[in-house]
């Protein structure tokens, strides 16, 4: 399959996709579909991913199907519990309850911590406040009282839970 979207060019892969990509980027900039345009996008694309290959990536990520089905049915969950939660506070008189928590993380990975900043910050009542290396700062808003350590272990159950459906083996190795 890398073959066909990949082929060889004088020595060196030309990927297609990327080529017709900028073919169409080509295109609109100049304004006009003409055969003209269309040929030129498609050569000026060529010459482009020939001249200047890109390397290969690798974002360290792996899917595991049924990691991935077990982390979206609890993250749905926590979707569904913190907006319960918040319209609560919303309509309840007076202030929410509000706390900032220093959680620790156990990753080392930035693949897997964007992830998890991305799965806090969706659910409403938390924002990340701050990221650091292995550590992140969030605010909560409705859990009465001192709640830091279930905090804790929500982030940390919510790591696992990334790492189970999204890590590479090394991501999963760190973690255990």
């Amino acid at each position: 399959m890398r073959e066909v979207l990949a082929p060889r060019l004088l020595g060196r892969r030309v990927p297609l996709p990327l080529v017709g990509w900028l073919a169409l980027v080509w295109v609109t900039l100049w304004g006009e579909v003409s055969p003209g345009n269309v040929l030129g996008g498609l050569a000026t694309g060529l010459v482009v991913t020939w001249l200047l290959p890109l390397p290969i990536l690798d974002p360290g990520i792996r899917l595991r199907p049924v990691a991935l089905v077990r982390f979206l049915l609890l993250f749905g969950w926590d979707l569904v519990t913190s907006t319960v939660r918040v319209a609560y506070w919303v309509a309840h008189p007076g202030p929410p309850p509000t706390q900032i928590v220093r959680v620790p993380l156990h990753t080392s990975s930035e693949s897997m911590t964007m992830m998890i900043m991305i799965a806090l910050t969706t659910v409403p009542g938390t924002v990340i406040m701050e990221a650091y290396p292995r550590e992140l700062v969030v605010h909560v808003l409705g859990l009465p009282g001192d709640v830091a350590e279930a905090v804790r272990a929500d982030v940390a159950g919510l790591e696992r839970r990334v790492v189970a459906a999204f890590g590479t083996r090394r991501d999963r190795e760190e973690l255990a």
